[in-house]
């Protein structure tokens, strides 16, 4: 019997608010000409912790 080992999942900033987060990424979209990018994203993080947003840790995939 093989011992199958789990892939480790790299651990990424994850919006709590995505609500928010989808209402200023598309504010971003129609602010920049070229999405993304870095300015862009920038804007967008800075734009959604202004508005009270903020991020926690996690895979980016919700659990069952």
């Amino acid at each position: 019997m093989a011992v199958r080992k789990r892939k480790a999942t790299k651990k990424k900033p994850v919006p709590t608010n995505p609500t928010l987060y989808a209402r200023v990424k598309a504010e971003a979209k129609r602010k920049f000409k070229v999405y993304p990018s870095a300015y862009a994203n920038g804007w967008l993080v800075k734009t959604y912790k202004a508005r009270g947003g903020r991020y926690r840790m996690g895979t980016g995939r919700k659990r069952k």
